[in-house]
């Protein structure tokens, strides 16, 4: 006798089934309603020249004007250069420091020395709680004229060297420090990953003549794959989005060839110079770029790793 199917009763069952999970869910939930998307209606002042006090929620007091704010920034002076450094400060960390947590968490499993491999945990995890204001100012200090970097290099012979005021050195600079900030605490999603993989699979390994490195190879790697994959299509999708706040602390107008992004030059465009409407329609411009390139990266991903967010 073929059997009815019955969606309605089977969503029923399935919402009660799992009550506890949507309820756990629901903080969460409310938390992005309030703060993420209730806020997005102040959108509208990217097409309005709107200043504080005006009304922007009306269609007769508001002034709309269009699209007049992002053509002003697609031909302003500034537009190439604030696009290639975004683009390239956040392509620099994505390069050289994506894997960096990802070979620190396979290393760290390896080690079963329990104390010694606790103690190398919180030394990575500290970075990530220092204020971004005292590693700005450990930065500044040590590329200072008479920094400690430049006293190493007097001690070999070699000249000072003003790194702080040379635009080709903001680029290394920014991107050792911030690798050296995230490695530790990004390569927590790795060791929990790993955590869940069973031993009995490195013992039949083991009984099979793998050494550790093959092990590492063959069982811990494959267990971090989709944690990889998410974590890459995250990465990609925030392209256009580099450290503004540490940047802001560590650049001064010298080095503003390469230092300066989108985000610095919001603060002090749209922030500091009251230019609201232009701060909000470059948020939104860089906000669909983003999101078309996290799209495009998880659709990639999809195809060819069968790892996706959706």
């Amino acid at each position: 006798m073929k059997v009815i199917s019955q969606p309605g009763k089977r969503r029923s069952f399935h919402l009660r089934d799992h009550v506890q999970l949507y309820l756990i869910m629901l903080p969460v939930l409310v938390h992005l309603f309030i703060f993420s998307y209730i806020p997005m209606y102040g959108i509208v002042i990217a097409f309005q020249d709107y200043y504080p006090g005006k009304p922007f929620l009306s269609f007769t007091d508001a002034n709309w004007v269009g699209l007049k704010h992002f053509i002003n920034f697609f031909n302003g002076p500034y537009f190439g250069r604030l696009m290639r450094n975004t683009f390239l400060l956040s392509f620099y960390f994505l390069v050289f420091g994506f894997w960096v947590p990802i070979v620190f968490s396979l290393l760290l499993n390896e080690l079963k020395h329990g104390v010694f491999k606790k103690f190398v945990q919180t030394a990575s995890y500290l970075p990530h709680f220092i204020s971004n204001v005292v590693v700005a100012g450990m930065v500044l200090s040590f590329i200072n004229v008479d920094g400690i970097i430049n006293v190493i290099i007097q001690m070999f012979g070699g000249t000072p060297i003003a790194l702080n005021t040379e635009p080709a050195y903001f680029p290394a600079i920014y991107t050792i420090t911030s690798i050296w900030k995230s490695f530790g605490w990004s390569s927590i999603l790795y060791l929990a990953a790993m955590s869940s993989v069973d031993p009995n699979l490195y013992e039949a390994a083991k009984m099979d003549g793998a050494n550790r490195f093959k092990q590492m190879l063959h069982i811990s790697l494959p267990s971090i794959r989709p944690t990889i994959f998410i974590l890459l299509i995250f990465a990609i999708g925030s392209l256009l989005s580099a450290n503004s706040e540490f940047i802001l602390l560590i650049y001064n107008p010298m080095v503003y060839e390469t230092a300066d992004v989108i985000g610095t030059y919001l603060y002090r465009d749209g922030l500091l110079g009251g230019n609201f409407s232009m701060g909000t329609a470059v948020g939104l411009f860089i906000s669909l770029i983003n999101f078309t390139l996290l799209y495009v990266a998880n659709s990639l991903s999809r195809k060819y790793s069968d790892y996706a967010l959706w």
